[in-house]
């Protein structure tokens, strides 16, 4: 089976607003099979925004039971991304899915992995996919030298790492919730 490439996904924290946004473009082995996949999701009555990076049925899944997390603990989206981390870390069918989740509510932003890491970065931004680490930096740079606003961030950061990475492609789709802190 060719190995599966699909995405960027990026997340921003900038005056008051959280957005994330994420490309299109899933690829099997060296051929693009889709250029406008949707990676961007609404969870729980709006209020929570997740993007999924890697194998797609996998994070399907894996969005499905934090989705069932976010109703066992409704408030707490840290508790919720921690019970779903140590779930896919113990249970042995889920420890195989291939797929990093990048989630965010009105105060947290998160990574979390099938090695069981829950992870909040200091400053507010988040990459994840092939091209994470792209528009993790031109976010970054535009964060500290730009008066753009984060969603306008995320989408040129976006647009900057699909022209370095083989794997992100500029079919950008960004959604944002107002911040609490």
């Amino acid at each position: 089976m060719p190995e599966t490439h699909s995405t960027t996904i990026l997340t921003v924290r900038h005056r008051g607003v959280v957005a994330i946004g994420g490309d299109g473009q899933v690829t099997v082995g060296n051929t693009i099979v889709k250029a406008d996949a949707v990676k961007i999701r609404r969870l729980t009555e709006q209020k929570v925004l997740t993007g999924f990076a890697g194998a797609s049925a996998d994070a399907f899944a894996l969005m499905e039971r934090f989705e069932a997390k976010l109703k066992d603990y409704p408030a707490n989206m840290p508790r919720a991304a921690t019970e779903l981390a140590k779930e896919w870390r113990t249970d042995r069918a889920l420890r195989r899915l291939e797929a990093l989740m990048a989630v965010v509510d009105a105060r947290h932003t998160l990574l979390l992995t099938g090695n069981g890491d829950v992870i909040q970065p200091t400053d507010g931004v988040l990459g994840i996919g092939s091209g994470g680490n792209f528009a993790v930096a031109a976010a970054r740079a535009m964060l500290k030298y730009s008066s753009l606003s984060a969603a306008e961030i995320v989408r040129e950061a976006l647009l900057i790492a699909s022209g370095i990475d083989i794997y992100t492609n500029t079919n950008i789709v960004v959604e944002e919730l107002p911040c609490e802190t």
